[in-house]
């Protein structure tokens, strides 16, 4: 496949055939995040993008069941070239179950709930959005570009047009000194957002990105492990959407954990008490990746 740059995708698109319609990402901003800092956004022309997926047709065979449509936030583009797009998608792969992209929550507001509902019913099922933190101070000094209440309105809006929601939170967000509200209003968050699926990362500071110089100048600190595995626990005790399937299994988390919420709240707030009283042990550094 013809790709520009690095990819990036969620560990649950890992066998999804994955087509770059846009380059970089439209917000950019965020002071941890490095993954488009080389990119200047844009949206690919129409004509090389329905070539790449007449060459995966090609490629792969009519098989392909998972598209992810790169690069940061892809709902961003246009909605009429997005059905194209979408049209093009059914059309090559006739076992087409699902559609996927990064969003933020500005992507979402931005469209009508007639674009939405017309893009879920040409195929675009899942949206994959971090907030990161349900702490609007947390939010603003990571320049996440969205508050608390516009998440929640983003979600709804997108819960309204037929689509299922994944939902990242960042362990590690705010800090030392916001660590605690971090975490319970991340929970909040989660809540009324109510995703289907919901996975947890840990922040890593990348030389190089705001994070970083906010570091260096002694604005920010990074909690300590066993602050962000109490954030993990505070976050999985508090939160309470309706049914969503949640995970760790992204590499830079030091305790992987599955299961599902609420069902598997006790077990997986256990094993998370576990790892605290050195009982499991963590991964590794060398293991952790981004």
């Amino acid at each position: 496949m013809r790709y520009e740059g690095k990819l990036y995708r969620p560990p649950s698109e890992g066998n999804s055939y994955i087509l770059q319609a846009t380059i970089g990402c439209s917000w950019n901003a965020c002071t941890y995040c490095d993954m488009y800092r080389d990119k200047r956004f844009r949206v690919r022309d129409l004509s090389p993008t329905l070539g790449d997926i007449a060459l995966a047709r090609q490629v792969y065979g009519p098989g392909v069941g998972k598209v992810f449509v790169a690069d940061g936030d892809a709902l961003a583009m246009d909605t009429p070239t997005w059905l194209r797009i979408l049209d093009a998608l059914n059309e090559a792969f006739p076992h087409l179950r699902r559609v996927s992209c990064y969003a933020t929550a500005r992507n979402v507001l931005d469209k009508s709930p007639e674009e939405l509902a017309q893009l879920a019913q040409a195929g675009l099922s899942r949206l994959y959005i971090g907030p990161e933190s349900g702490d609007d101070i947390t939010l603003k000094s990571i320049a996440k570009g969205a508050t608390f209440d516009e998440h929640v309105q983003a979600a709804h809006k997108a819960h309204a047009a037929g689509m299922e929601m994944s939902v990242i939170a960042l362990l590690g967000a705010g800090g030392t000194e916001r660590s605690q509200a971090h975490a319970e209003a991340t929970a909040a968050l989660v809540t009324a957002m109510d995703p289907a699926f919901f996975a947890a990362l840990t922040l890593t500071v990348i030389p190089d990105t705001p994070q970083a110089t906010l570091a260096a100048r002694g604005r920010f600190t990074l909690p300590s492990v066993e602050e962000m595995l109490g954030e993990l626990r505070t976050i999985i005790a508090g939160a309470r959407p309706t049914d969503a399937l949640f995970r760790t299994n992204h590499a830079s988390n030091y305790l992987p954990l599955a299961g599902r919420l609420p069902a598997d709240r006790e077990r997986l707030v256990a094993t998370i008490d576990q790892a605290l009283d050195q009982v499991i042990p963590l991964r590794p550094e060398w293991m952790r990746a981004l």
